[in-house]
């Protein structure tokens, strides 16, 4: 299918009366049947990474599978109302751009250390706290971009994956006493893994980006062959709901989290900064910096209202960006059905309760692909840095220092004042910490020149004028600024900007 060149405004165009095509390539209406396959693609591309992180932080805190379930539909209501915020934008908030949101990996170990030390209702204040932090910092995002260069970004994403790959290892452990796991939990693992290695090797194009999900599947029904899966939970509840807001409790708020979780969200607003320019570039459409704004205001908004309904903050999902560059379905109203199709599975709490079901090794066995692929893309990122006659490597090597060492040994920071404590345990948080701190000190006073803001970003204020986004995504969907995948649903590293 093919689109004209979009004309150089901003205002949303839609299909006219006449039946002429419309003047902005995303604003293109496939027919209705095509709107529910290539909006179910969407979902089907992401869902994984959607309901990976619920898992993990509920398991965090020992909650029974009916919670789970909560958790896990709540994830899928939230990324679904910001995704169709995103796609069709109310006032200020929404790029009118095909931009999935889901939950987002960045903040998970962060709230992992955070419901563990003081339980999910400080997770939901600190969450909220950050939302309104962002939407704060939003209208001077754009000359913020500078201090968050590819080394920063590189350099998280990848204590992001590693700072993750434990929690695979202890689903597989399955709460063993000695951390010795079972033969028969080792067996289901690596059953698992197999199954996503294979099918991410034998399914072609896009569909590969379906073997984690498939690997959950068929993992759990061999592990129901052999009587390792219960079912009884899966009753206890109401089938459908219109949700449970404040289930686990009212808002609690504490400055160490609410400040690491802050931290955090400006990882997620360089995330969403590179998805949005590179959907724009895909699309071929313009992005100015009041429509970036607009998109990052969307980002936000899961962390403002999915606290209030038992969920964690978004951003936007790189797998979609490089679904979109594959299939070159441009539509925002695809996207927009997506959110449709998310928020109506987040309406049965019995699906969420099905996915709490899957056995905890086999969440290990698809975790070990799934977070190192986090990994994996952070090194990818890092291996593009430039180290010639610069500083970028120390940088790199404290800031994987500080983000190993509450992995390495988890007491390192017992002896510090409680509130800095907190802050430094996240491995994530200490790592963007040191990263930012050393590239300031080295690249932006010491003028070294090497921080530079994306390629294509608006660094004037919000509403400033730009052209067109410009950039340069590869055929891949790859904008030229590395940031975290939330979950790549597929057995591959996912497309990450470079």
């Amino acid at each position: 299918m093919r689109f004209r060149r979009p004309a150089p405004r901003s205002s949303a165009a839609t299909d006219t009366a006449d039946g002429a095509p419309p003047e902005r390539p995303e604003d293109e209406r496939p027919p209705a049947r095509l709107l529910v396959t290539y909006g179910l693609q969407h979902i089907l591309a992401m869902y994984a990474g959607v309901v990976t992180p619920p898992l993990i932080v509920g398991a965090a805190v020992g909650l029974s599978t009916a919670e789970l379930g909560i958790l896990v539909s709540a994830a899928l209501l939230v990324s679904g109302l910001a995704t169709l915020l995103q796609t069709m934008g109310i006032w200020r908030f929404g790029a009118r751009l095909p931009v999935v949101i889901g939950i987002s990996f960045v903040p998970v170990g962060a709230m992992t250390t955070i419901a563990e030390d003081s339980g999910l209702p400080v997770v939901f204040g600190a969450a909220f706290a950050s939302g309104v932090f962002g939407l704060l910092v939003i209208p001077f995002f754009g000359s913020l971009v500078r201090f968050f260069p590819p080394v920063v970004t590189g350099s998280v994403i990848t204590v992001i994956g590693l700072s993750l790959l434990p929690v695979a290892a202890g689903w597989i452990v399955n709460e063993a006493e000695d951390n010795t796991p079972a033969l028969g939990d080792l067996a289901l693992a690596g059953v698992t893994l197999l199954i996503v290695v294979v099918l991410a090797r034998v399914l072609p194009g896009v569909w590969s980006r379906l073997a984690i999900l498939a690997g959950l599947v068929l993992g759990t029904l061999v592990a129901a062959v052999f009587g390792r899966v219960d079912f009884g939970a899966i009753t206890e509840g109401p089938v459908f709901s219109l949700g449970q807001p404040l289930y686990f409790g009212a808002p609690e708020f504490q400055i160490a989290a609410i400040v690491t979780m802050c931290i955090v969200m400006l990882v997620i607003l360089t995330e969403g900064v590179a998805d949005i320019l590179a959907v724009g570039e895909i699309v071929g459409t313009r992005v100015d910096g009041r429509r970036l704004a607009d998109g990052l205001r969307a980002d936000v908004s899961a962390a403002l209202f999915g606290p209030l309904l038992n969920s964690f903050p978004g951003s936007t999902f790189s797998q979609n960006v490089g679904l979109i560059a594959l299939t070159r379905v441009k539509s925002r109203y695809v996207v927009a059905v997506g959110g449709l199709i998310l928020i109506t599975l987040g309406l049965f709490p019995i699906l969420g309760r099905v996915v709490a079901t899957i056995p905890m090794p086999v969440l290990g066995g698809a975790g070990l692909v799934l977070f190192g692929s986090v990994a994996a893309a952070g090194i990818r990122a890092l291996a593009k840095v430039d180290y010639e006659n610069n500083l970028n490597l120390v940088i790199v090597a404290v800031s994987l220092g500080f983000g190993i060492v509450p992995i390495a040994v988890p007491e390192f920071y017992d002896n510090f004042p409680d509130w800095l404590a907190t802050v430094l345990h996240s491995g994530i948080v200490g790592a963007a910490i040191a990263a930012l701190l050393l590239n300031l000190v080295f690249n932006v006073l010491g003028g070294s020149g090497t921080a530079r803001a994306p390629a294509g970003t608006d660094t004037s204020p919000e509403g400033g004028r730009s052209g067109s986004a410009g950039t340069g995504a590869d055929e891949q969907g790859a904008a030229p600024v590395p940031v975290q995948d939330d979950g790549a649903a597929g057995g591959t590293v996912p497309p990450h900007r470079d």
